[in-house]
């Protein structure tokens, strides 16, 4: 008895590892079983970075991932370099995306497509703005335009972190629509927004299109003076910025951003993010992120993630075409 005893129990502790690690009785482990990486595909500082970092902490102060998280930089090649190192990673790897995901494909300058990747969650959108350094002689946005008409060469205008993202096609539309030769504008492309906004302080360009919540600091300092914005409304911290449509231009652009995983990620994991950015948007330290940066609330789960890109990238693809970059 004392041998079936000692049999029995053996036989036991051995199933029990097994479902330990087997995880679950369908065989497949539990989901996250690993620290989960946040990949910012640009420099830290800008929107990106601000992106990963914010799901971080909101997801950490609010428990509603137990695994280990860290954010890492990837920069290079206007997200390239961050979007190629995701898709060799496992779904413990997940990444911000924005618009570039889709023009750099629609440029022929990445063989990566948004099809290449799982769409999680479409989180916030915010406004485009235009700035000049505070002792420019650039008045405002149609004294801007009106310089680039007579001469499309004549302003350096600082864009990153590649030419095609949002920053860049809202400027180039509002140009073109006020007659500007877009093809001749000379673009200076730099790694990040931080970036940007750092060779607009210094005096290296004459113009920056960048997003709203990296100008918005240095312009309340009176550092900078944003001279538009693609905005459909008053700038809460100061509604004397102008937008376009202030300016007698009917043109409005929402910049946005999201978040994916590599490719065949699977029903499950899919569900875990789709609840877990249901959650995480409700939380009150979302909301404040949200608003401390201008931002607004835009949260689509997977499947509203999937139809949108496939309806940006058709967008997308139109405004290339009228910027004459493409063939």
């Amino acid at each position: 008895m004392r041998r079936n005893t000692k049999f029995l129990g053996l036989l036991m502790a051995g199933m029990m590892g097994v479902l330990a690690a087997c995880g679950n009785a369908s065989g497949e482990a539990e989901y996250p079983n690993g620290n989960i990486e946040i990949v910012a595909p640009a420099t830290p500082g800008g929107g990106w970075d601000t992106t990963a970092r914010g799901i971080q902490n909101t997801l950490d102060e609010n428990g509603l991932v137990e695994e280990n998280m860290n954010v890492s930089n990837k920069p290079g090649g206007g997200g390239e370099v961050g979007w190629q190192y995701l898709a060799q990673q496992d779904s413990h790897a997940i990444s911000i995306n924005s618009s570039l995901l889709l023009t750099n494909n629609l440029l022929g300058q990445s063989e990566l497509t948004h099809e290449d990747f799982t769409p999680l969650a479409t989180l916030a959108t915010e406004w485009i703005s235009v700035a000049v350094p505070a002792d420019s002689d650039i008045e405002n946005g149609i004294d801007m335009l009106d310089r680039l008409k007579e001469d499309p060469t004549s302003l350096n205008i600082a864009v990153g972190p590649a030419l095609g993202n949002n920053d860049h096609l809202s400027f180039v539309s509002v140009a073109d629509e006020y007659g500007v030769d877009v093809s001749q504008l000379e673009f200076m492309i730099y790694e990040s927004g931080g970036d940007v906004l750092t060779a607009l302080l210094g005096g290296h360009v004459d113009v920056a299109t960048m997003a709203l919540s990296e100008s918005l600091e240095q312009h309340l300092n009176g550092e900078i003076e944003i001279i538009a914005t693609t905005a459909d409304k008053p700038i809460p911290e100061d509604e004397s910025i102008p937008s376009w449509q202030d300016q007698g231009i009917d043109y409005t652009f929402p910049h946005w951003r999201g978040i994916m995983g590599p490719a065949d990620m699977t029903d499950e994991e899919i569900a875990y993010w789709n609840d877990t950015f249901s959650q995480m948007v409700e939380t009150e330290e979302w909301g404040t992120l949200l608003e401390n940066q201008g931002w607004d609330d835009f949260y689509l789960d997977h499947e509203g993630s999937v139809e949108f890109l496939e309806e940006q990238d058709q967008m997308y693809e139109e405004l290339l075409d009228t910027a004459g970059m493409t063939e």
